[in-house]
């Protein structure tokens, strides 16, 4: 009985943080919506596209932070299924051009390449995971650079416009504004589905091996296959968000598939703050925006990255949204904590 009551603040808990996580992306959806508004009225075509890139990074970082943020799983290769979907898509669009052919195909093969890899990772923990997960990037990363078919060096270029067919309307992935609104509603659904599945018994048990996975076979549950799940679930989270790449830019490159990618990934899930969830969507955001904003001031804008996550590490170490969730956590919650 003792341990009934001590567990049930604990689930609530954990159940308000999901609440203010919540309210925290309805809080971006609307700022985006407002963004969208401004730019269409100053038929601005650059930061919408930018802001476009910016989400399509977004759902990159919404992978790692499944894996990092409820799991402890810190992965240094999210970029192989981030470029998987890029190239994925780019192939089929230049074939089929049908974005939902498109979609489908990189769903496939983020499944069957994430199951493969997923039980080669899952095989070992800590850092040894990291290391195994950045070398399997690397690994993809060298059989793109080097295979002709798919451009080499140079990637892929020539991705045609495509169409997308929501039923009641039709989004033209070359529209700034109608892709950005589509963008933004895609990687909100992703992130709900995400959100909706952490928030059962599942993301529970992941929780439970994050703080002592030595334990969680007692309560009945198989922590391999509960890794397994998280790294497929995080796999196609990353492989969707990489297939709307293509049609943003119009072209696929190696460098998706680089480390690069994979680390800028994870401070933009350390800056806006690991477990969260919405810190995913906000961080690559002002990652983004540094990125963009330094980086034409000067060409050495990475050390301003790089300064801007240590400083993140040493005084926020909870992230941005780390910080501000708790209060929106108090509002919602009448107070109480």
């Amino acid at each position: 009985m003792r341990d009934n009551v001590t567990a049930a603040p604990v689930v609530d808990r954990l159940a308000l943080a999901m609440r203010a996580s919540h309210v925290l992306v309805a809080i971006f959806v609307v700022a985006g919506l407002v963004f969208a508004t401004v730019g269409v009225a100053m038929k601005d075509t650059f930061f919408l596209r930018l802001a476009t890139e910016a989400l399509i990074f977004a759902g990159l970082a919404l992978s790692v932070d499944i894996l990092l943020g409820y799991s402890g799983l810190l992965s240094l290769g999210q970029a192989l299924y981030f470029g998987l979907g890029a190239y994925v898509a780019a192939v089929v669009l230049k074939e089929i051009p049908s974005f939902w052919v498109a979609m489908g195909a990189a769903l496939v093969a983020s499944l069957v390449v994430s199951i493969l890899a997923g039980l080669i990772a899952n095989r070992v923990r800590g850092v040894y995971f990291a290391l195994v997960t950045f070398g399997l990037a690397q690994v993809a990363a060298k059989a793109v650079y080097n295979t002709r078919a798919l451009g080499a060096s140079d990637g892929m270029i020539g991705v045609p416009i495509v169409p997308i067919d929501l039923g009641v309307a039709t989004v033209m992935s070359n529209s700034p504004a109608g892709f950005f609104l589509f963008t933004l509603a895609f990687i909100v659904v992703l992130y709900a589905i995400s959100a909706y599945l952490l928030d059962t018994p599942f993301g529970r048990v992941l929780l439970a091996i994050r703080a002592n996975e030595r334990r969680v076979p007692s309560l009945g549950y198989s922590t391999r296959n509960a890794r397994l799940a998280a790294y497929v679930l995080a796999a196609v989270v990353a492989a969707l968000s990489g297939a709307l790449y293509p049609m943003l830019r119009g072209f696929v490159s190696p460098e998706l598939l680089f480390f690069t990618t994979s680390g800028n990934a994870v401070i933009t899930v350390v800056t806006g703050g690991v477990g969260t969830l919405a810190g995913a969507l906000y961080g690559s955001v002002i990652l983004t925006v540094l990125k963009s904003v330094i980086g034409s001031m000067t060409e050495h804008h990475l050390i301003v990255i790089g300064l801007l996550f240590m400083v993140t590490v040493i005084f926020l170490p909870k992230g941005l949204m780390g910080f501000i969730r708790p209060s929106i956590e108090r509002l919602i919650g009448g107070g109480s904590r």
